[in-house]
């Protein structure tokens, strides 16, 4: 990955659950993550769901004077499930599109667990690197092992010769918040 010195970095867009009834080391890394964002000045992109890990996530931005951009399809909106906790909404029509401004908006990506939707957006994420659309990389936040049989499988798509490059070209793996930190700092 393209380090971004801390300088630089302003803006980190977070994939993560919009599910409220998850385990809470989920909520805790949610929370831990957005904590520093907060203090660190940098801005958090996401989703703008009022549920699960995203709305975790934007409160402890926001706890801590931190700045948040919510990009919100407009099916969150006619059902009234945006964050309170957005200073700036951008709303589109649909989820791809929120995925395409979530991704221009980055200076970096973190994936956090979830389900369907944020497998949905790193994938997206990925694809569009492989074929050259931006150079852009996942940094999966793996905890509790979360995302490890995700992994297994890409690398075997590596292994078996469905990949163009390198796993090391789509993605970042970080077990611990410290590993995450590193990688956001370097």
């Amino acid at each position: 990955m393209q380090k971004i010195s801390e300088q630089y970095m302003k803006k980190i867009a977070v994939f993560c659950s919009a599910i409220d009834d998850i385990d809470a080391a989920y909520i805790q890394a949610a929370n831990d993550l957005g904590q520093w964002i907060g203090k660190n000045q940098h801005t958090l992109v996401y989703g703008g769901s009022s549920m699960g890990l995203m709305e975790h996530l934007a409160k402890a931005v926001k706890e801590q004077n931190g700045n948040v951009i919510g990009v919100v399809p407009s099916k969150l909106e006619e059902n009234n499930k945006v964050s309170l906790y957005i200073d700036q909404l951008i709303t589109t029509h649909n989820l791809s599109d929120r995925k395409d401004v979530m991704v221009q908006q980055a200076d970096a990506i973190v994936a956090l667990p979830g389900g369907i939707g944020t497998l949905d957006e790193v994938f997206h994420v990925m694809a569009a690197s492989s074929i050259g659309y931006h150079e852009k990389r996942v940094i999966f936040y793996n905890v509790n092992g979360f995302f490890q049989p995700l992994l297994t499988w890409i690398n075997q798509l590596h292994a078996t010769g469905f990949m163009r490059h390198p796993v090391s070209h789509y993605f970042d793996l970080a077990n611990t918040l410290d590993e995450l930190l590193i990688l956001l700092n370097n």
